[in-house]
């Protein structure tokens, strides 16, 4: 078993698909994101679990090692029936006040370890994504949301993380990408490399990034991520 482990974020492209099976050569390798299987299928290839060593999807609330399933959590049976409801009634009722260029469908998707909460719809897109997102980027319209979202539900044991360009994620205090670690522990590894981009307070890349479990990385695309990975692993 290799004793240092290196979780990578990365869009899927040709480049980097051939340098991650050069790297697992040197180390073992996973990837962790906020999205559900579906999507970081999407980004990463329908076989990424085979690809890859790990792949924790939802922050670790839905975990693959080698291929297999190790572990799922609920967010309903933890939150509870009635504070789930509380929360998507709040959210409907903020999201139905937002005036914006656009608006698509989906706008609360309910995951198996969080709710993802977009303004726009997640059914937005490539061309409206962008526009949202440079829109939002003026007028802070997801950074408003959360800050909305923090004073109702103070004391109800929710964290809220904005990443990717259109949405922001909600779960449990604790059930941040900090949630992998616990299942990565188990096997023993000396060290712990991540790569991520979303690495400012706010973030889905920030706990992560600061845990002192993990020697955290920021980068801001594949060719930055493979070049770190290259003077780490391969000098």
């Amino acid at each position: 078993m290799h004793q240092r482990f290196s979780l990578v974020w990365t869009p899927v492209t040709a480049e980097m698909a051939t340098f991650i099976e050069k790297l697992k050569t040197k180390v073992r390798v996973g990837v962790v994101g906020g999205s559900d299987l579906s999507k970081i299928k999407e980004q990463l290839g329908d076989d990424v679990i085979h690809k890859v060593d790990y792949v924790f999807a939802e922050n670790g609330l839905v975990a693959f090692k080698e291929g297999q399933l190790l572990s799922i959590q609920s967010i309903q049976a933890h939150m509870g029936e009635e504070l789930l409801q509380e929360f998507i009634n709040f959210c409907l009722n903020y999201l139905s006040k937002i005036k914006l260029p656009r608006k698509r469908g989906t706008f609360i998707e309910f995951r198996n370890g969080m709710l993802n909460v977009s303004p726009i719809g997640r059914n937005c897109t490539v061309e409206e994504r962008k526009e949202f997102f440079e829109l939002d980027q003026r007028e802070k319209i997801r950074e408003k949301f959360v800050s909305v979202l923090r004073k109702q539900f103070k004391g109800k044991g929710l964290s809220f993380s904005i990443g990717g360009q259109i949405s922001f994620d909600v779960f449990p205090d604790g059930w941040d990408k900090r949630y992998c670690l616990g299942i990565i522990e188990k096997d023993n590894y000396s060290t712990i490399h991540f790569f991520g981009d979303k690495t400012k307070p706010g973030g889905n890349d920030y706990e992560i990034y600061c845990d002192p479990r993990t020697i955290g990385h920021e980068v801001t695309c594949p060719d930055e991520t493979i070049t770190l990975c290259q003077q780490l692993f391969f000098s």
